[in-house]
């Protein structure tokens, strides 16, 4: 058979008995998320700034990045509100590679997703109670939401899952903000149908379930550069572009206009450097056009302990270097947060 049944996963319920989130934990995310749903409602002009590694692989490393992040908070926290990318799981566009700690708890062993999500609860759970901060992470596996959704405050639907009717029909269930990232063709209708759609209220099977959702409001759009028939990068985070989403937006109904534009990927064609560069124009076009002040409200952008990139297993391995797409390394990552605090 093409289908070999390895064994029964334990059931979200199972794994939170084990792995409990704290009464404390639970309260600061009820505020963190009123916070958050203030920015995309209009009622705060707070700026979003989600940033963290490419993929969080190491919780060592990861919630070290977290403390420093909260740390940061407390000083800019009249302007921004800081979201760590705590990401777990990592689409790859040939099936090969790392696919992110629920997979691999350790990167340099097999797969172990027992294990796995054990080890990327344990992390997220880790770094909020460390931290009091509540971050994002990616929705690759849409049946996996019930595992996370005690300690998320955000959530992106990736380039290649958007177009997924169980990823838009999830989203919809969902009471916390969820990005939906145009695909790699660029195609802007395409991400604009999956806001729709998650923005409904549906009717479908999930998790074996016939499952009713009431619509997120809050579900919103990402900008992320695309890819061209050639294999070239095109960046999509330019003012026409956001003057062109904007149109999009006002021949729609949708609730509360809003977008995040991610500063890496094919934005930045995979130099991680560029992403301060890229940052500073989009907050221009910000300052620029007060419609587009309204309507981007915040940043994406890649960052961890080191700057740059490194492979699985090289030795000798850096501790708090990305082991995926390269990062912006602290330092640099302070002086933009900093700055972005200044322009907002």
């Amino acid at each position: 058979m093409s289908f070999q049944s390895v064994r029964e996963l334990p059931t979200p319920e199972e794994i939170k008995d084990v792995l409990p989130i704290s009464a404390e934990s639970a309260r600061i995310k009820v505020e963190r998320d009123a916070e958050i749903k203030k920015v995309f409602t209009g009622e705060s002009n707070k700026f979003l700034v989600l940033i963290g590694p490419c993929s969080a692989d190491n919780e060592d490393a990861v919630c070290e990045y977290v403390n420093r992040l909260a740390k940061l908070q407390e000083k800019v926290a009249d302007r921004l509100i800081l979201i760590p990318r705590i990401y777990t799981n990592k689409p790859r566009t040939t099936g090969e590679g790392y696919k992110g700690i629920v997979h691999q708890p350790d990167p340099e062993k097999k797969p172990d997703l027992v294990e796995g999500l054990k080890a990327m609860r344990k992390m997220h759970i880790r770094a909020l109670s460390e931290s009091g901060l509540t971050a994002a992470d990616e929705m690759l596996y849409p049946a996996n939401w019930a595992y996370v959704d005690d300690f998320l405050s955000y959530v992106a639907i990736g380039a290649r899952s958007v177009e997924n009717q169980q990823h838009r029909l999830t989203v919809s269930g969902l009471d916390i903000p969820a990005g939906m990232k145009n695909p790699t063709s660029g195609n802007l209708t395409v991400m604009m149908n999956s806001v729709i759609a998650a923005q409904a209220s549906h009717t479908f099977i999930y998790r074996n379930m016939e499952t009713h959702t009431t619509g997120n409001p809050l579900t919103h759009t990402i900008l992320r550069g695309a890819t061209s028939k050639h294999g070239n990068s095109i960046a999509n985070y330019h003012y026409e572009d956001l003057e062109l989403l904007l149109d999009l937006y006002e021949n729609t109904n949708l609730s509360y206009p809003a977008c995040i534009v991610d500063t890496n990927h094919n934005n930045s064609g995979k130099k991680y450097e560029q992403q301060p560069r890229i940052t500073r124009e989009i907050l221009n076009s910000r300052r620029y056009d007060p419609r587009i002040g309204r309507l981007v409200k915040g940043l994406m952008i890649e960052s961890y302990l080191e700057p740059g990139s490194q492979k699985i297993g090289c030795e000798p391995h850096i501790y708090g270097k990305s082991i995926t797409d390269p990062c912006l390394g602290w330092e640099a990552s302070e002086r933009l947060i900093y700055e972005i605090a200044a322009w907002c």
